[in-house]
């Protein structure tokens, strides 16, 4: 779990200090619109793994 909350507070200090807000709020939503599409490929990936399919 140490693990997690130090990659949040990574995460929240790569932004302090940012200048202008409004560039510092697209890219906080570019970087959750990035972990959700990775974690849509994991989940095609897994899906496809265990039902078999041929790749």
């Amino acid at each position: 779990m140490g693990t997690l909350t130090h990659f949040k507070n990574l995460y929240l200090q790569a932004f302090d200090d940012c200048k202008p807000e409004y560039l510092v709020f697209l890219l906080k939503v570019y970087s959750a619109f990035c972990a959700i599409m990775l974690l849509m490929a994991f989940y095609a990936f897994f899906y496809r793994a265990f039902t078999g399919f041929e790749f």
